[in-house]
């Protein structure tokens, strides 16, 4: 289900179970804040953007990737996080409005990582993988959205490619 809009959510703010804010690793650590990098990898994309079905919007509004529960979800590029928490049928959740502007959402978490305020670059971790809100499976749902309050979504691969990451 897509968002409408940030208000939407309620306040900006942890309110769901938060886990511990975790450092990167020593190898993602040696990316410079304006790296950028797919969320997972070494998992199968299980579910194209724009594909049609039963979703609010008619269409799939992101890219899903098959990865089992507690697979190490990473910030794509360099941003602030706006939502950190429980998104309804997004599940646990993690917001980052990246610093071109446009918002990336990691859903369906079982693990949140970070905290609303805090900045991230490319490969900082944001949770981990999981089954929670509308989900039928394990797996990591991405979306990339332009514009004020969280506004259409645009597709995510495209996105990423237009920062140099293949996907």
């Amino acid at each position: 289900m897509p968002l409408a809009s940030l208000e939407s959510l309620g306040p900006l703010g942890p309110v769901g179970p938060i886990g511990p804010v975790v450092p990167r690793d020593p190898f993602w650590g040696l990316f410079a804040a304006d790296e950028w990098t797919a969320p997972v990898s070494g998992y199968p994309v299980s579910a194209a953007y724009g594909i049609p079905g039963g979703w609010a919007a008619g269409y799939h509004t992101g890219v899903d990737w098959a990865a089992p529960t507690g697979t190490t979800v990473r910030s794509v590029g360099p941003g602030t996080v706006v939502l950190a928490g429980d998104a309804g049928d997004y599940g646990n959740a993690v917001i980052i409005k990246m610093t071109d502007g446009y918002y990336t959402l990691y859903a369906h978490l079982s693990v949140v990582t970070v905290r609303v305020g805090q900045q991230v670059s490319g490969g900082t971790q944001v949770g981990e993988s999981g089954n929670t809100g509308r989900s039928t499976g394990p797996h990591l749902h991405f979306e990339v959205r332009a514009g004020e309050n969280y506004g259409s979504d645009v597709d995510p691969v495209a996105y990423l490619a237009r920062h140099g990451v293949k996907v």
